[in-house]
């Protein structure tokens, strides 16, 4: 913790004293560009460890130091994290004030937006927010009550066919209207999908709910049928719009955004900031198009590529860089770095999950031998949660101290939602889910 404090403390006195001189002179020459110019449609390419953060940072600060009233400026990011961080990096250059800006994700600022407004689309403005288990909760008592078999209609992959409905626009009416979809379904012995999705929104309307991907869709219908101006109301409020991780966003939240950033209010102030070939996100509904397509839709554009990478050496740069040349579709770059070649990238290939574990585990002893290194110093990521017992299985034989980060979140566990379930029905007595979850625990023989 002291070591932590000590670290802090530093970058806050080096940051005040770039600030002393001139915020923006803490910038390279692009990165000076990017955060100068904020009328106006804007694009930054930012490769990895290019500074894109700072650069985001120090743009914001710029606004209000050229008079930006701090409650017009958005920015969307894709984590509360990120936006936490983002909020106390422009307070350290431009004071209080940015705390005024409207900075978060994409889910838990339209939620906030929805509280006030969502009574003008048919909900109530205390709506519940079904969480991942609620929904496939409703979904699987939907199953049950239409006498489907749960092997082929597994709520986990419905949940999933509505979500991604939902993140491509499509209602439970244009979803029968869609042959392609409908082909899909039946061809996977699942034909009855569109009617499931019809009756999982007439519960969650019927409910007073939103699920995450409604948090989105709801707030599309809200600026899209306008009633009682309310879009005008908004591209007033958000006169600068900003979007972090822009790769990774959806087919629907680039809509929402161009609502925001349209005329007659908007004066197309939207930056958004992303890297094409940094998107991995497709299996979520993130389309690589929305990046892509942004310069037809606002042909005005300035566009500012980072393509300094600070952060790694030159080995890995240049491997990088080998790989992404063979994208069919990308936005052309060069990343560099000036940092020394540094350590080989090394390609190791084994015959099963065992043997890897094993190489896995030789390796972090002969490199701590070798550099006497600290096991802190070391780290092993895997692509899903159920690939770590092979992993700490052979750590444990070797006897090297470990730990996994991740696994189950405080507000997954059943203790924390059962409680949440209690304070969603003192306020929402239309909550069935949250009714369900308590009314026979602790057992009252319902």
């Amino acid at each position: 913790l002291h070591s932590t404090k000590s670290i802090k403390n530093h970058d806050l006195c080096s940051l005040m004293q770039e600030v002393g001189k001139s915020y923006l002179d803490a910038l390279n020459d692009i990165q000076r560009q990017a955060a100068a110019c904020i009328d106006g449609p804007v694009m930054v390419i930012a490769g990895p460890g290019s500074g894109k953060t700072r650069v985001l940072t120090y743009r914001i600060a710029h606004m209000i130091h050229s008079g930006v009233n701090p409650g017009n400026i958005l920015a969307l990011t894709f984590t509360n994290k990120a936006a936490r961080e983002m909020k106390d990096r422009i307070e350290r250059v431009v004071g209080p004030k940015a705390q005024r800006v409207w900075a978060g994700t994409f889910h838990s600022l339209f939620a906030r937006i929805l509280r006030v407004e969502a009574h003008r689309i048919g909900y109530p403005n205390d709506f519940t927010i079904y969480d991942t288990d609620d929904t496939k909760s409703v979904v699987s008592e939907i199953i049950t009550q239409m006498n489907l078999d749960k092997k082929v209609y597994a709520p986990g992959i419905v949940r999933g066919r509505i979500s991604a409905a939902k993140s491509n626009l499509i209602t439970p009416r244009l979803y029968v209207a869609n042959d392609e979809l409908m082909a899909y379904d039946r061809m996977n012995r699942r034909p009855m999908i569109h009617v499931i999705y019809e009756k999982y929104a007439a519960r969650c309307k019927r409910a007073g709910a939103m699920d995450f991907d409604d948090l989105l869709l709801q707030m599309y219908r809200l600026l899209y049928q306008n009633p009682d101006n309310i879009r005008e109301k908004y591209q007033r409020q958000f006169q600068y719009v900003m979007v972090d991780e822009f790769q990774d966003t959806n087919y629907l939240q680039y809509e929402i955004m161009k609502l925001l950033t349209v005329y007659p209010c908007s004066k197309h102030n939207i930056c958004i900031v992303g890297d094409d070939a940094q998107s991995i996100y497709s299996f979520r509904g993130a389309t690589i198009e929305n990046i892509l397509q942004f310069e037809n839709d606002f042909p005005e554009l300035q566009t500012y590529k980072l393509e300094q990478n600070y952060r790694s050496t030159q080995f890995i740069v240049a491997a990088a860089n080998e790989v992404i040349n063979h994208n069919k579709r990308q936005i052309q770059k060069k990343i560099w770095t000036d940092r020394i070649e540094g350590n080989k990238i090394k390609l190791i290939k084994t015959m099963t999950e065992t043997e890897e574990g094993k190489r896995v585990a030789d390796t972090i002893i002969e490199q701590k031998n070798r550099y006497n290194l600290a096991n802190k110093d070391i780290a092993i990521l895997y692509r899903t949660n159920g690939q770590s017992r092979v992993f700490e299985e052979q750590l444990r034989r070797y006897n090297i101290p470990y730990r996994v980060y991740g696994g189950l979140s405080f507000y997954s566990r059943k203790e924390i939602k059962d409680l949440i379930s209690y304070m969603r029905l003192t306020i929402n007595d239309k909550d069935d889910e949250a009714l369900k979850r308590v009314i026979n625990y602790p057992r009252r023989g319902i």
